[in-house]
């Protein structure tokens, strides 16, 4: 991350252009964190299933989406582990 420029010295269509071109870098930051949140949720429900002794194995696409949309198992902790 760069710092901000000395801000007296941008004009108001160079401010407008700086707070365009972070807003489009968050966006993308946003996005991409959303895709590995959905991610790490497959993936904790897969580590539940194995702890209850059922794997997932093949994809249910109605089980990703209970998962997806926050109505998946909950996280298990295994020896300490606080939901990583």
């Amino acid at each position: 991350m760069q710092p901000l420029p000395d801000l007296a010295t941008l004009t108001d269509d160079g401010l407008k252009s700086l707070i365009e071109e972070l807003e489009a870098e968050e966006n993308e930051v946003s996005y991409r964190r959303r895709l590995l949140q959905g991610r790490i949720d497959i993936l904790r429900a897969e580590r539940t299933a194995r702890l209850k002794g059922s794997g997932v194995g093949d994809v249910d696409v109605d089980r990703l989406t209970d998962i997806l949309s926050a109505r998946g198992a909950p996280v298990v902790p295994v020896d300490g582990d606080e939901g990583s």
